[in-house]
């Protein structure tokens, strides 16, 4: 009988790294299962990269890693990279110029396997009869799939995928993301992506996990990760949302949009998202549009509220609203978090 632990195919824990004075990672622990996506998400500086790079081998840290049950990095233990089974895609992808996509593919794969191995993946990621193109020949969303075929090609147990569609341009950038999830789900091949665009995190991922100053502070699903962040900066920092403050008090956290339920009591922090804003004409109003932003599928409406506050409406395409209308403005949903006391 195969246990959960068997399952997994990444466990790190307690990883510690510093350069001179700036702390990259901060006890940072991260388990990855087998098959999934996790993408590492955070603002610049977090240390998502150097997580993944001590992952792969390419840095050295305090801590433990484990790649299926082997341990890789721990006291007296450092495995190199090339022996941890791990595939690695680069933000610039790294190919070597003077070798033709066919050579790039190969690196890495034993000779017994090479020409079959290299013509199947190639196949698999869209490649098909460009083996003897020289990298400088392809354009920027095949080079990045000749690097993620040449990651592929060992078949390693987990891919390891660094900012890989930051040199895309954005509507390249979405394609290519989904071509890769697609590929990564008919392989079934356990992947992590590291990222800082919140939107190519939450659409690709089976899990996020969002760091902050070294640590990981919360993983989930995505849609459970934007709908129930454990803690307002995870919400702000994770799409748009507007924060408020004010006091619990018998079950309830009154705010100028609405009140809510809670059993918190003292100060709170009520975390409002745009789209949970509605905006109506012909009630008595409590606010005055002051600036619209129009996308065609939807629009971004920035209110002032009666007291100065100001708080943004995500709606369809109509109504259209102009500054200086006087509208009414009520959240239907919003968290409500522990305040500074």
């Amino acid at each position: 009988m195969t246990s959960a632990t068997d399952r997994l195919t990444i466990r790190a824990r307690g990883l510690s790294k510093a350069y001179d004075e700036v702390v990259a990672l901060d006890e940072f622990s991260l388990d990855i299962w087998e098959g999934s996506l996790l993408t590492l998400l955070g603002p610049s500086g977090c240390g998502k990269t150097t997580a993944l790079r001590v992952i792969a081998g390419f840095e050295q840290a305090t801590g433990t890693v484990e790649i299926r049950g082997r341990q890789v990095l721990g006291p007296d233990v450092f495995v190199p990279p090339e022996r941890r089974r791990v595939g690695m895609v680069f933000q610039d992808y790294a190919l070597f110029p003077h070798k033709t996509v066919a050579g790039n593919v190969a690196y890495g794969v034993p000779r017994t396997k090479g020409e079959a191995r290299v013509g199947k993946v190639l196949e698999l990621v869209g490649l098909a009869g460009l083996g003897d193109r020289m990298p400088n020949e392809l354009s920027g969303g095949q080079q990045q799939r000749v690097a993620l075929a040449r990651a592929l090609a060992p078949e390693p147990d987990v891919i390891l995928l660094d900012e890989p569609f930051s040199n895309l341009d954005a509507n390249l950038r979405d394609r290519v993301r989904r071509e890769l999830r697609l590929i990564l789900t008919e392989t079934r091949t356990t992947a992590v992506l590291v990222t800082h665009d919140q939107e190519e995190a939450l659409a690709t991922s089976d899990l996020v996990a969002v760091m902050y100053k070294g640590r990981v502070v919360q993983v989930d699903s995505p849609a459970d990760l934007y709908t129930k962040p454990s803690d307002p900066w995870i919400a702000d920092f994770l799409g748009d949302a507007d924060v408020l403050t004010t006091t619990g008090h018998r079950g309830y956290a009154e705010t100028a949009v609405g009140r809510f339920k809670t059993d918190l009591k003292g100060p709170v922090v009520v975390v409002v998202r745009p789209e949970d804003v509605q905006l109506s004409i012909g009630e008595t109003p409590n606010a005055v549009v002051a600036r619209t932003e129009f996308f065609g599928h939807d629009q971004l409406v920035t209110v002032t509220l009666n007291g100065g506050r100001r708080i943004r409406s995500r709606i369809g395409p109509r109504p259209s609203f102009e500054p200086g209308d006087r509208v009414r403005v009520k959240a239907i949903h919003a968290r409500v978090y522990p305040g500074r006391t």
